[in-house]
């Protein structure tokens, strides 16, 4: 069956909402392309006293080690981060775009309709560099100050990405607000907006413990790019308390693998690595397989279960 690119955001979305010294981000993400993750979201080029958590940006690119076939990522937000993101040598920016018009003017301190034309300059500077410039629309199933959100309130925001020539789209569940009927209709919205699913991720946030099923409903669709975090982890600064966790890798890769997809992840190793991160880390985290073990597949990796019956 088709191959499922998965993109690793833990290093990025648990880095700016817990404290993470310089040198575990470089053996976190070290780890993950060590067990086959083909792309990782490495950090954000943003304001270091909005996000004091990734001000070390620069320097966790600079010492990870670049593989082959593996994508280092960032989010951006404004032409002098993508500038940053450009020295830094990372191989794609994505610009954080908000749907949501309340969170747009209290945390990112402007409209969506000023971040557009931000967006349009930066395309320009993108244009002649060697990064992909793509963008995120955060919130686009809705929160976290308004309510839940139908595919035809972002028909405005598609239609200027598209006259800006931006291709790239990351839908990004991140208040957690999607069932698989409402994952189901923006997707296929943004896919016919597009004329396919080639170029667009969906972001899957399990705040409220939907996160698999939408995974499962986005693939049947033939959506091959969704973003995850390692142990389920991550957070936003500005919305403490609010469940901001991303699925959990590893229980996205075991969901796929048994559905008969390939993500060319080594899932052992990448549970070994989700491991050390929560535990050896304290990060909070959330998932299942990590604790229960993978379903077996063969009788070397079946654990024999021990059983005594109890008499009153």
């Amino acid at each position: 069956m088709t191959d499922i690119r998965i993109r690793d955001i833990a290093p990025r979305l648990a880095g700016q909402a817990h404290p993470i010294g310089t040198d575990d981000k470089v053996r976190l993400i070290d780890a993950m392309t060590d067990a086959g993750v083909p792309a990782i979201e490495v950090s954000s080029f943003v304001r270091p006293d909005l996000i004091p958590g990734l001000a070390d940006a620069a320097e966790v690119f600079r010492r990870i080690k670049r593989k082959p076939h593996v994508s280092f990522e960032c989010c951006v937000g404004n032409e002098r981060g993508l500038q940053r993101a450009i020295d830094a040598g990372a191989d794609a920016a994505w610009f954080l775009l908000s749907a949501d018009e309340g969170f747009a003017e209290q945390n990112i301190g402007r409209s969506t309709d000023e971040s557009l034309l931000e967006l349009e300059r930066m395309q320009k500077v993108a244009s002649s560099a060697a990064i992909t410039l793509g963008t995120y629309i955060i919130f686009a199933w809705g929160g976290p100050t308004s309510l839940p959100r139908r595919a035809s309130d972002l028909e405005h925001l598609f239609r200027r990405l598209r006259e800006i020539g931006i291709r790239e789209w990351i839908l990004a569940d991140s208040c957690g607000y999607a069932a698989p009927t409402d994952a189901r209709e923006l997707a296929t919205f943004a896919i016919n907006e597009l004329g396919g699913p080639e170029t667009i991720t969906v972001q899957i946030h399990d705040g409220r413990g939907m996160g698999l099923a939408n995974v499962a409903e986005l693939v049947g669709l033939g959506i091959t790019r969704i973003d995850t975090a390692l142990a389920g982890s991550g957070g936003h600064p500005a919305m403490r308390g609010t469940p901001g966790a991303g699925v959990c890798t590893e229980d996205v890769v075991q969901l796929l693998h048994l559905e008969g997809y390939t993500t060319g992840i080594d899932l052992p190793q990448l549970i070994r690595a989700a491991n050390w991160f929560s535990d050896t880390l304290d990060i909070p985290s959330k998932g299942f397989v990590r604790y229960a073990g993978p379903v077996p597949v063969d009788s070397a990796t079946s654990r024999s279960a021990e059983f005594e019956w109890r008499t009153a």
